[in-house]
């Protein structure tokens, strides 16, 4: 592979780029791990994003490095990677991220992400450009982590419901207020688990490419593991409270039992997907898990029209990031 002359300047700023992005990444997809043990008055906001926080960051400890090979070396040829391909791809995630997140849209940071380093790689290369293989475990678990966040959803909500069908409502709140304590720290630990890998994959795809790290590596350097897991989990801290109504209440009214069943549900789901390398979306997970535990006490519900307006923003990530990404590629070859 071609090593890139990157100055130590725009290599810094490429880097420091990622950073925001992953800070944002954590920020934008908060939501998804405590809207849940928010909504249902378990937690208050500052303590539910603080715990969230400090299992992202605990992620490290438990979770591999098989997604950030899959970003790193799996998506778009390696011999394509510039500053500018990851200068694209950086500002096409950033841009989808915010308009998202200002508008209350439970988008994928993860989605965006692939998306920008698509758009960018095309614009550069055109389509011979992409790594099939792990693009298209990518596209597979687009719809397999929301279908199985949805069975693991509601088949957890039916067993608690069988096991617990002697059991007055009271008790049943009482024990799950307390167990939904773990199963939100479970949701917050696969969440930093997947989504700051997808940022250690990318720096580690700068590295290569600068000379600084070789493909035939097994791990990027630890400088980059740990900066990449403290900005993920910093980004939480500070919590993207638009979206937490819409994941929390407006899909369906969840109480403590049914909270506990979609985040058990989603980290089930996110831990199997990084235990398989893919990088999957915590949004389109967690909205499954909980469509899943409405639908399992009745179709009504949930609300079908919030969940399709949802769908619709999932469907749009990709090509929207993608596109922003090949115009920041060209602007990145005039200022870089």
């Amino acid at each position: 592979m071609h090593t890139l002359t990157i100055s130590i300047y725009v290599l810094g700023l490429l880097i420091a780029l990622a950073l925001v992005f992953d800070f944002m990444n954590g920020f934008h997809d908060a939501a998804n791990a405590i809207a849940t043990v928010v909504s249902t008055g378990v937690l208050k906001p500052q303590a539910a994003v603080a715990m969230a926080a400090v299992f992202n960051f605990i992620a490290i400890f438990v979770v591999g490095l098989g997604v950030a090979a899959t970003v790193g070396k799996g998506t778009i040829a390696p011999g394509v990677v510039d500053q500018y391909v990851i200068f694209g791809a950086l500002v096409g995630a950033i841009v989808w991220n915010l308009f998202t997140w200002y508008y209350g849209i439970p988008s994928s940071s993860s989605h965006a992400l692939i998306g920008g380093l698509v758009g960018a790689a095309v614009a550069k290369s055109g389509t011979g450009a992409l790594a099939g293989g792990g693009l298209l475990k990518t596209v597979e678990w687009i719809v397999l982590s929301p279908l199985l966040g949805f069975i693991f959803g509601s088949i957890i909500m039916l067993i608690v419901s069988w096991i617990f069908v002697r059991s007055t409502p009271r008790r049943v709140d009482k024990w799950f207020r307390r167990l939904q304590l773990v199963s939100a720290a479970s949701y917050s630990l696969g969440h930093g688990g997947n989504d700051a890998q997808k940022t250690i994959g990318i720096i580690w795809m700068l590295l290569i490419a600068a000379g600084h790290s070789s493909v035939a590596d097994k791990s990027p350097p630890l400088w980059v593991i740990i900066s990449c897991y403290a900005a993920i989990s910093f980004g939480t801290l500070f919590g993207g409270w638009r979206i937490v109504k819409t994941m929390g209440q407006k899909i369906t009214k969840l109480k403590p039992v049914g909270g506990f069943c979609a985040e058990t549900g989603g980290a089930l789901t996110l831990l199997m997907a990084s235990f398989f390398g893919v990088p999957v979306s915590t949004t389109h997970t967690i909205t499954g898990a909980i469509v899943g535990v409405g639908s399992a006490q009745k179709m009504s519900a949930v609300r079908w029209g919030v969940a399709g307006n949802i769908v619709w923003a999932w469907v749009f990530t990709i090509p929207a990031s993608a596109f922003v990404a090949a115009i920041a590629w060209w602007v990145g070859h005039h200022i870089m």
